[in-house]
């Protein structure tokens, strides 16, 4: 297929985070962009702005509407659309060009020096402060991010298109569809199980994918994994190593050393030790690009973060609120090692919705003991996302392989209340479903109660 001859694009899905970074590259390219989705969003009012056509009810006259034009539209669907989508249903049916987001993330970076980040936690941050040495060292970028940019305020960068920066996503082994040039895994926990059955079939399939690159295609992954690369690491012995970290104000300054050269006194300000790996990842990377290592350290100090990763709500002497994606307990491990470091000493309270039925059934025992670290937690229900409930498989299921006293569920209308009823210095709100939504309404009723 040939985007050239492409004048129709159709997302199934539109408002996904990584959906809508192709609508907005398609929108660049001027081709006519509409699309389905579920709900509003922030995502979707910010493609209606651009003029992009977005519905919420599947429609099949709007669906045939498209059958004068069929040879020059495309429809794209993400895997979590239902089969039984009405719309999808049809434009199977009747011959209609239908591809995965994956296969177009293939299609938009062919022709580019691509640049992959794959791994099962730290994706999006690390592709976005690729994205952002790059922008800042002025090299001809487009990355299509699974996070909005605190920077760009957006999750498609545009810049050119010599490179492109993309996230290997192992959901649906679709990174297996991209050929990079230049890849990164930074980690390959198990997770996915209800796809890959269990982490042996994972791992295998981390191990393809390495295949992907291009011949002498750079690898980098962190030290430690069952991969060969180069390796990164923080205080080891690696090809690219993080060395001699203080904190100041919050901000980390440490030394970056490379098989070339060490730079030192880098600042960066985002918090938790899984940053700093994620940053040194990205610095690895770009420098394949021959930018100067002191010239990537310099753009490095004002990248701002991506939002839902450690986002700062609220942050005065007396109380913190922290919005934060984590939704697997590696990543709830690294907020609380980032909250304990930053905010020695504190209080903490956890807000945690769990993200999918089959995910809180696989690694129950490792979120208990990872919630347990918290000093109070408050568990909403189950984000579903794509599944339907598993029986047994609840949030007072969880709860009760959290080993604390100060535990409870709470209903979302009931949220705010409780948490401004802890006595809790910082609080953190964790998970991938819709937690996103009640951040704004828990934050404005701590700044009314104080």
């Amino acid at each position: 297929m040939k985007l050239e001859k492409i004048h129709n694009v159709y997302f199934i899905g539109i408002g996904g985070i990584g959906m809508s970074a192709l609508a907005r590259y398609f929108h660049l390219l001027g081709k006519q962009v509409a699309g389905y989705d579920k709900t509003p969003s922030e995502i979707t009012d910010g493609l209606s702005t651009l003029g992009v056509n977005i519905f919420f009810k599947e429609n099949l006259d709007r669906a045939k509407s498209y059958e004068a034009a069929k040879e020059a539209t495309l429809i794209v669907y993400t895997p979590a659309i239902p089969a039984t989508h009405q719309e999808l249903v049809y434009f199977r049916a009747h011959g209609f060009t239908v591809k995965k987001r994956s296969e177009i993330l293939r299609l938009a970076t062919q022709g580019t020096h691509c640049m992959a980040v794959a791994g099962t936690h730290g994706k999006t941050t690390t592709s976005t402060i690729l994205a952002h040495l790059l922008k800042e060292c002025q090299v001809k970028v487009a990355a299509f991010l699974g996070g909005i940019s605190e920077n760009f305020n957006s999750n498609f960068i545009y810049e050119g298109n010599e490179v492109t920066v993309v996230e290997a996503d192992e959901f649906d082994r679709s990174f297996l569809q991209l050929q990079p040039n230049v890849a990164c895994i930074t980690s390959v926990d198990a997770d996915h199980l209800d796809i890959y059955g269990e982490e042996a079939s994972l791992q295998e399939a981390f191990q393809e994918f390495t295949k992907r690159l291009v011949p002498e295609g750079p690898l980098f992954v962190k030290k430690g994994l069952p991969l060969s690369g180069f390796t990164f690491a923080i205080e080891e012995d690696a090809d690219y190593q993080i060395q001699n970290i203080t904190i100041q104000n919050g901000t980390y300054f440490f030394d970056v050393s490379t098989p070339d050269e060490t730079c030192t006194g880098v600042q960066f300000h985002q918090p938790g030790h899984h940053n700093l790996l994620n940053a040194l990842a990205a610095l690895a990377m770009a420098s394949t690009l021959n930018i100067p290592l002191q010239k990537l350290a310099d753009a490095l100090e004002s990248y701002k973060g991506v939002k839902r990763r450690f986002s700062y709500r609220i942050k005065t002497e007396h109380k913190v609120l922290i919005d934060d994606y984590a939704h697997h307990p590696t990543e709830i491990d690294a907020v609380y090692q980032a909250v304990a470091e930053m905010h020695p000493g504190k209080r903490t309270l956890a807000v945690f919705q769990p993200h999918l039925f089959s995910r809180t059934r696989d690694f129950g025992d490792d979120f208990g003991r990872s919630l347990s670290q918290f000093d109070e937690v408050l568990l909403l229900e189950i984000y579903p996302a794509r599944e339907l409930p598993i029986s047994g498989i609840t949030s007072s299921w969880l709860l009760n392989k959290i080993e604390m006293t100060q535990k409870a569920l709470v209903a979302k209308e009931e949220l705010p209340e409780k948490v401004a009823s802890s006595a809790a210095e910082v609080v953190v709100m964790l998970g991938a479903g819709d937690i996103g939504n009640e951040v704004h309404k828990v934050k404005n009723y701590l700044s009314i109660a104080s």
